[in-house]
């Protein structure tokens, strides 16, 4: 009895010490005084000693340190301090990609110069004045090629471009191979329409073709994505915060201020369900934005592999000069199935005032190109060291917006265990923490918020992601369906490989037909509007162009 009567005296003077100790603080504000003025306010908002609170409109009523000036002040306050760390994590955010773009992009246009270069300087090298007096029509590939990798299919067409490009060479080249004869407009489209089964260039054409394609399409793809993050981040990021988030960071960071427990941290859990309400918008962004990056990180492993824009720009030249070779082997060949096919052409009178056949005829061999000395990598770097970077930031990105709580209820922002602010004392936070997401705050004990009236901005840029995701998926297979402007421009026809397979690397034997009726040149108009027309024009160019270039190689030396 004497040992019951003991420990009830000892548990009353523990609550009279704390209701003592509580009430002097409330008696004296000057702990509060110090912080609330530490905050850039006037201490002089603070009374000396508590005030009926009555009138308080968040905070717990009764004896309290501060006034209703207080409290809207001290919730504007917690509305900056809220968002200031999930400002800075997605400043943070933007400025990581948008250095990781800049480098891609800088990289991928570098590389298409030192490929215009390389090239230039192998061909005044190897072929001299013959090379230079066409040199515009490598100048203005190479501007398509940059004009496609910054605007897409809106500015240029691929195929076409390639296709209009090995047609102009064409008409050149053929034209000077054969300069002892005459061709008039219809004799040069019959031997367009035989390029395709001549193959003189062999497969090489056909396979640079899809390598441009496959690459330049992955290349700017990737670059938009990692262009598009810190703009969904930056749109994202001017988000609002609801009055009813405003209010509940306002009780969960300031409340404790009103009843003197000024160094109060709030509980864990407590400030997950406060965060999880007023970033309710901003979770629901988190299943796009995963599979956005999900998409981002299987093109650069393509970027990696097939579709390595480096391994294709770098070459470029050798690819060519490899060309050339194979015409050099069926020059005497194309020569003969093309006259064969489209019948002899005229000779020319005006050639043959001047000089002799054997002058400009074909007698020399050339020499492969040697790729021992390639030029250093474009902008100190390289493909594979940039992917292998910009795939841990990638990962590292993933449930951004899911995490968000997680982020700021941490550290020094809570307090551990049950000595923290749960509401409306210090004391164990008793509710269960609700999920991310909008449609779980219906049950959302701290913050009010209505799940009807989904944010308009986030619900955009969710739209957005989606679109450039299946823009990722089309280039992972070849295909560039990218394009805003693009039907008009081009038809709304996709450009790409359309294959996604190992078959479309594979080689191929090359066969040579000769037409049903050689002796009559065929005139019909063509127009190449099928993937093969395309291949077919590409393949032929090329090989003129190598021809021509190694026809004059005898007049360098």
């Amino acid at each position: 009895m004497k040992t019951l009567l003991v420990l009830c005296v000892v548990c009353t003077l523990v609550v009279l010490s704390a209701s003592v100790t509580a009430e002097q603080k409330l008696k004296n504000c000057n702990e509060v005084r110090a912080a609330y003025s530490s905050k850039g306010f006037n201490v002089n908002d603070v009374p000396n000693k508590g005030v009926n609170g009555a009138p308080l409109k968040v905070c717990p009523q009764g004896f309290s340190c501060c006034t209703v000036e207080m409290e809207e002040k001290l919730s504007q306050q917690s509305h900056t301090e809220i968002k200031a760390p999930v400002s800075r994590l997605s400043t943070n955010l933007q400025s990581t990609f948008k250095q990781k773009h800049d480098h891609f992009d800088n990289f991928f246009r570098e590389l298409l110069k030192n490929a215009e270069v390389s090239l230039h300087n192998m061909f005044v090298r190897t072929y001299g004045m013959m090379y230079v007096q066409n040199a515009e029509l490598f100048k203005n590939f190479f501007e398509a090629l940059t004009r496609y990798y910054v605007s897409g299919s809106a500015a240029v067409n691929l195929d076409s471009m390639l296709s209009d490009f090995w047609a102009d060479l064409l008409e050149r080249m053929f034209r000077l191979v054969n300069v002892q004869y005459e061709f008039s407009d219809a004799y040069m489209e019959c031997v367009s329409r035989h390029t395709e089964q001549l193959q003189p260039f062999g497969d090489v054409p056909r396979k640079l073709r899809i390598q441009l394609t496959r690459a330049f399409v992955a290349a700017r793809t990737f670059v938009r994505g990692l262009a598009l993050m810190p703009e969904v981040v930056n749109r994202v990021s001017t988000v609002s915060a609801s009055p009813s988030c405003v209010r509940a960071a306002m009780k969960m960071l300031y409340c404790p201020y009103c009843s003197g427990q000024v160094a109060l941290k709030p509980c864990q859990n407590y400030c997950l369900n406060v965060m999880r309400g007023c970033l309710a918008n901003q979770a629901d962004l988190d299943t796009e934005w995963n599979n956005f990056l999900d998409a981002m990180l299987s093109l650069a492993e393509r970027l990696e592999g097939p579709f390595n824009f480096e391994s294709v720009m770098d070459p470029i030249d050798v690819k060519i000069s490899e060309a050339i070779m194979n015409m050099q082997e069926n020059s005497m060949q194309v020569s003969q199935k093309v006259f064969q096919g489209c019948g002899m052409p005229k000779p020319s009178m005006a050639f043959r005032s001047t000089r002799s056949v054997k002058e400009t005829s074909f007698t020399g061999r050339f020499r492969p190109y040697s790729p021992d000395a390639r030029p250093t990598t474009a902008a100190g770097t390289s493909l594979d060291r940039l992917t292998n970077d910009v795939k841990k930031k990638l990962k590292h990105a993933k449930k951004f917006w899911s995490t968000l709580p997680e982020t700021v209820c941490a550290g020094e922002r809570i307090a551990p265990g049950d000595e923290c602010w749960n509401g409306t004392a210090k004391s164990r936070y008793e509710s269960v923490v609700i999920g991310n997401g909008l449609a779980n705050q219906v049950s959302n004990p701290d913050v009010d918020v209505d799940i009807t009236k989904p944010d308009i901005m986030i619900r955009s840029q969710i739209a957005v992601l989606k679109e450039m995701t299946s823009w990722l998926k089309a280039a992972h297979s070849g295909n560039d369906i990218s394009v805003e402007n693009d039907e008009e421009a081009s038809g709304g026809e996709e450009s790409g490989s359309g294959c996604d397979s190992p078959s479309c690397d594979s080689n191929e034997d090359i066969y040579f037909s000769t037409p049903p009726n050689p002796g009559k040149p065929r005139v019909n108009l063509v127009h190449s509007n099928t993937s093969a027309g395309v291949a077919s024009q590409g393949s032929m160019a090329l090989a003129l162009c190598g021809l021509i270039l190694a026809l004059l190689a005898p007049h360098l030396r």
